[in-house]
């Protein structure tokens, strides 16, 4: 009888509505599960991935927009998506769920899970393969009975902190977990207190401080069990926190799995790691989840273009610059003029003329008129952004919005219809400012179902460090009709040589180095990497203007931030900026750095004119590099420029007649 045992079918559980207020004000109206990330919602990501794996039965938890989840599965299994052929898949959920621990409880009162389970959020986004892992977690279950969960990390070499990093103290030799620490998102820890009989009774053990947590552990079915018995379980920390303070009370222990470089995992837990993200999969880190590849359906519904361009056949662009990292999807149409860069645009959207977007995410159905700034924003479905009007710095524009023409939307989360406390501000017919700090965290709002967070605003889009968390995942290929390309390469010497340069500036002005030691430092970094005087010039450049200071001011204020920057760094930048070609090197930098900041860009000529004050710049590499700028993709920049070039000329003829009378 025992070659009729019954084959084991592996079970996943999937926590829908994460973060709930993290996302707002999208996740007002849609769950979390349903954003779409590059177009596609967040929950078919997570499908995917779980299919990738050789997962038979997902249960997919929801507290929010229950039906709206439910409806969607039914969608994907009655329109074929790849991931509905060969699992199972059920939507369950309670309303009276608020917590992490909540719905675990729930659904070990169901009885749905009957042994070995994978659980993660709806939200992650991982190419990783967990078969390898849940044999592992198996294996360890023979030697320890009380292996509660094997939880997965990565590692990343992070300058940019999400909420999602992680310091652990494992055993090196069976990889237990014996301490476990999250970073605190917006502050730098000087030292960790790690207990002292961890290192006395354990011979070898390994502290890990570099690590992302992306939120997928494999559970025994134990681990249901202990959050039934243990109601203070509220968060996964609650859990891990628990099981280590009373490990030999409940006779449980919890193992640490890492993946591979080669393999992707990140947990979209805010607007910030949203935009990471997004930029991630766009440049095919998460290969096979990529735009051109069909994600959860059958077909594709993007040309894939050098430069990680991904352009649906049925959007219309007309003499529109499409520079690298960009998303078009069917139905949108863009007018003449418009430079898109690192942005994605849904389906059926309206974009005018001459708009500039950079890291912008425009949803389905939005209609941005003509001359509008977008970056580092995101743009809900149906919106409407008028003429000439400016969103930027990490603003959030909700669904059905409309914002008045030249409006500027800096850092503000926007919603169509005033809050019920009516602590708001109204910018535009349907617009009105929400407060993303104090209702947030109300005592009575604990839809958080991983962690927990500081009291602070919403982690926000903005400018990312030039080597970013993913900087360490090896190239992937693909192979589509021949068409086949590496993935984003690791970043070269040029952008490792920025990144230090910029590290060497901030620390110089944080700490008043003498600017001489800084150009020593600037000059072994160009050595290391063999750096051209061209390359230096400009880089030097890029970095003091990408200072967090300069990238954070309103544009209001970055001239005065700008002067405060060069009166600590003006003989730094003067060391290298001597002779004419230098001097294009600087303008030219100016001219990426523009491209970038919207602050920047709008105060450009004020800061060539600064420039030129301070005899950085001459007259004529000015006027060269005005006459050099392209007459189509440079009109936001000749224009402004056009105004200084004029108030030259009248300079040179005051100075001729005065030498004429002489």
């Amino acid at each position: 009888m025992d070659h009729f045992q019954e084959k084991e079918v592996i079970q996943a559980i999937l926590i829908a509505d994460n973060n709930v207020d993290n996302f707002r004000p999208l996740s007002d109206n849609i769950s979390t599960a349903l954003l779409p990330l590059v177009n596609v919602p967040l929950l078919d990501y997570a499908l995917e991935s779980l299919n990738h794996s050789g997962i038979e039965e997902v249960f997919v938890f929801s507290s929010f927009f229950l039906n709206d989840v439910r409806e969607h599965i039914k969608k994907g299994i009655s329109s074929c998506s790849s991931w509905s052929v060969n699992m199972t898949v059920q939507v369950i959920g309670g309303e009276s769920c608020r917590s992490f621990g909540d719905a675990m409880r729930d659904l070990d009162a169901k009885g749905l899970i009957r042994g070995n389970f994978v659980i993660m959020g709806a939200d992650t986004v991982t190419n990783a393969n967990l078969r390898p892992i849940f044999n592992q977690h198996k294996k360890t279950l023979k030697y320890d009975k009380g292996a509660a969960a094997t939880v997965i990390f990565k590692e990343a070499s992070s300058s940019c902190r999400t909420g999602n990093e992680i310091m652990i103290a494992m055993d090196e030799q069976n990889s237990r977990l014996h301490y476990h620490q999250r970073i605190r998102m917006n502050s730098k820890e000087s030292h960790f207190e790690i207990p002292l009989d961890i290192f006395l009774t354990n011979s070898q053990v390994t502290l890990h401080h570099n690590l992302i947590d992306p939120q997928i552990a494999i559970g025994s079915p134990t681990m249901l069990s202990l959050f039934s018995d243990n109601f203070d379980f509220e968060t996964r920390d609650d859990f891990i926190k628990g099981i280590l303070i009373n490990e030999e009370l409940l006779d449980c222990r919890i193992y640490v799995s890492m993946l591979p470089n080669e393999q992707y995992a990140r947990k979209v837990n805010n607007w910030l790691v949203y935009q990471i993200v997004s930029n991630d999969v766009i440049n095919r880190w998460a290969y096979p989840l990529v735009p051109d590849m069909g994600v959860c359906c059958l077909w594709q519904n993007y040309i894939f273009l050098k430069n990680n361009i991904y352009k649906s056949p049925t959007a219309s662009l007309a003499k529109v610059v499409l520079r690298e990292n960009v998303v078009v999807q069917g139905g949108t149409v863009i007018g003449a003029g418009s430079v898109l860069q690192s942005s994605v645009v849904g389906s059926n959207c309206r974009i005018g003329k001459d708009c500039r977007l950079t890291h912008a995410f425009v949803m389905d159905g939005a209609v941005i008129e003509d001359g509008c700034t977008l970056s580092f924003c995101v743009v809900g479905p149906g919106a409407k952004i008028g003429a000439n009007s400016s969103i930027t710095l990490g603003a959030v524009v909700g669904d059905g919005c409309i914002i008045s023409k030249e409006s500027i939307v800096e850092k503000d989360l926007v919603q169509k219809s005033p809050p019920a406390d009516g602590k708001t501000e109204k910018i535009g017919e349907k617009a009105y400012i929400i407060n993303d700090i104090e209702e947030c965290y109300s005592s009575d709002s604990e839809t958080e179902f991983f962690q927990e967070r500081p009291k602070l605003e919403i982690p926000k889009m903005k400018t990312l460090p030039i080597i970013n968390d993913e900087s360490d995942y090896n190239s992937v290929t693909s192979d589509e009709d021949g068409e086949s390309r590496q993935g984003s390469p690791i970043p070269d010497d040029a952008n490792i040589f920025l990144s230090e340069v910029l590290d060497s500036l901030a620390r110089g002005i944080e700490v008043k180095s003498n600017p001489d030691f800084l150009i020593l430092e600037i000059n072994s970094s160009r050595y290391a990497y063999n750096m051209s005087l061209k390359e230096v010039n400009f880089n030097v450049v890029k970095a003091v203007f990408s200072l967090e200071p300069i990238k954070e001011a309103a544009t209001n204020q970055v001239l005065s931030v700008i002067d405060q920057i060069f009166n600590r760094l003006g003989s730094v930048i003067a060391n290298y900026i001597k002779t004419d070609d230098s001097m294009m090197d600087c303008l030219k930098a100016i001219e990426e750095c523009c491209e970038e900041q919207p602050a920047l860009r709008a105060k450009v000529a004020q800061i060539i004119h600064y420039l030129y004050d301070k005899e950085i710049v001459s007259e004529e590499a000015i006027r060269l590099w005005h006459k050099e700028l392209d007459d189509d993709e440079s009109t936001w920049l000749k224009a402004p420029l056009a105004k200084l070039i004029d108030w030259l000329d009248q300079s040179s003829e005051g100075s001729s007649d005065e030498e004429d009378d002489d």
